[in-house]
C-alpha cells in the first residue's frame, strides 16, 4: 500500500540569474550568499526560458518535483485542480532578493502566451515584501501618464533608461506591503528589496531596458522582435486611485490568518500569512508552498505525521496530505494556485 503524501522540506535552488543579490535569502536560510543566487525558485515544475531543466526542484528523494507530480497528480493538486488546470500546479514560487535594481520590463498575457509560446500560461505575478536593506526601498509598477506606442518602441531603440523608469510610479515598500502585477505591467523591483514572488509558472520576461543587464536585443524580446512583444505591453496610465488597487500594506494586521494579495490576484493565485502564535490554526487540503519567516512550529497532517517547521525552510505541501494543523510561534507565508473554478 503506497504511503500517504505528506509535506517535504526543500534545499534552495537558486540558478544563476543575470543581476546580484541572494544575501537575505542566505540570511534567512542560514546558508553561504552567491554573487548570482538573487532568486531561489521554490518548488517549481517550470524551467527558465530556453532551458532544460534550469529552474526545477529536486526533491530530497532525487527526483524532479515536476516528476512527482505528473506521475501523481490527483494526489499533489488534487481532482479539482486537475480538472481545470491538468496536470499543472498553475503556480511558481520564488524568493527574490534584489542587490541592485532589475531593468524595467514587463510580461505576456495567457492570450499573448498562447498565440507565440505555445504555453497555456502568461506571467501574471505578485510579490509580498518580506525584507528591505535600504531605507528608501522602491519598487516600480505602470506608467504615470498614457504612452503611445511609438514613444515607449523610441525608448527601447535607444535604450534610453531614465525615460522608461522615469515615466513609472515609484512606490515606497517596507515589509508586509503586498504589490499585484497584472500581466502586461511596465514594472522593476529596485535594489535592497527582498520578496516572496508568486507568479503564473512560466518564465517569460520581455525587457525594455536590456543592455546594461542581458547583453542582447534578442534576450530583451525572447526572439520576438520587439515590434510584436511590445503589443502585450500596458500603455495606459495608472493613477494614484488605480494604483491602490494593486498595493496592499498589512504589516499592522493582526496574528491568525491574513490574506495578502489584492482582489484581482485571486484569479492567478493566493497567499496568507499564517501565525498561530502558539495556539494552532486549521489548514484545508491544498496544493501549497510555503516559506516559513520567522519562529518555529509543526504541521500536522490528516495521516497523523508531525513536520517540525523552523526559520528559513522551504516546504511544498501535497493536496493528499488532507486538512492540516498549523501551530507553535511561527510566521509562515503559505502560496497556493488559484481556486479550481475552470471544469471542476
Amino acid at each position: 500500500m503506497p504511503q500517504p503524501l505528506t509535506p517535504i522540506t526543500l534545499p534552495a535552488n537558486q540558478p544563476k540569474q543575470f543581476y546580484r543579490g541572494g544575501a537575505a535569502i542566505a540570511e534567512l536560510r542560514g546558508g553561504g550568499a552567491r554573487e548570482y543566487g538573487p532568486e531561489d525558485w521554490v518548488a517549481s515544475t517550470t524551467t527558465m526560458f530556453g532551458k532544460d531543466t534550469d529552474g526545477l526542484t529536486r526533491l530530497p528523494d532525487g527526483r524532479w518535483l515536476r516528476d512527482a507530480v505528473r506521475a501523481d497528480p490527483v494526489g499533489w493538486l488534487g481532482e479539482a485542480h486537475v480538472a481545470a488546470f491538468g496536470g499543472s500546479t498553475a503556480l511558481l514560487v520564488k524568493l527574490l532578493d534584489a542587490g541592485q535594481r532589475l531593468p524595467v520590463h514587463f510580461h505576456p498575457d495567457d492570450a499573448f502566451a498562447r498565440r507565440h509560446f505555445d504555453s497555456h500560461f502568461g506571467k501574471t505575478e505578485a510579490w509580498i515584501v518580506v525584507g528591505t536593506s535600504e531605507q528608501d526601498a522602491t519598487v516600480y509598477a505602470g506608467f504615470r501618464r498614457s504612452q503611445s506606442l511609438a514613444t515607449v518602441s523610441d525608448w527601447v531603440r535607444d535604450q534610453d533608461a531614465p525615460s522608461m523608469l522615469g515615466a513609472l510610479n515609484s512606490i515606497r515598500v517596507r515589509p508586509g506591503d503586498t504589490v499585484f502585477i497584472p500581466a502586461g505591467l511596465p514594472h522593476a523591483i529596485g535594489a535592497g528589496v527582498f520578496v516572496v514572488e508568486l507568479q503564473q509558472p512560466t518564465d517569460f520576461s520581455l525587457t525594455m531596458e536590456w543592455r546594461d543587464f542581458l547583453g542582447a536585443p534578442e534576450r530583451g524580446h525572447l526572439g520576438l522582435g520587439f515590434d510584436t512583444a511590445l503589443r502585450a505591453l500596458d500603455t495606459s496610465g495608472w493613477d494614484e486611485e488605480r494604483l491602490r488597487t494593486l498595493v496592499r500594506t498589512t504589516g499592522a494586521e493582526p496574528d491568525g490568518t491574513v490574506d495578502l494579495l489584492a482582489t484581482g490576484a485571486a484569479e492567478f493565485f493566493r497567499a496568507d500569512r499564517l501565525c498561530p502564535a502558539g495556539g494552532a490554526l486549521g489548514l484545508d487540503p491544498s496544493f501549497a508552498v510555503l516559506v516559513v519567516l520567522a519562529g518555529s512550529g509543526a504541521l500536522r497532517t490528516a495521516h497523523g505525521t508531525e513536520h517540525a517547521l523552523g526559520r528559513g525552510d522551504t516546504v511544498v505541501v501535497p493536496h493528499g496530505a488532507g486538512e492540516l494543523e498549523l501551530t507553535g510561534d511561527v510566521t509562515v507565508v503559505r502560496c497556493r494556485p488559484p481556486r479550481p473554478t475552470r471544469g471542476g
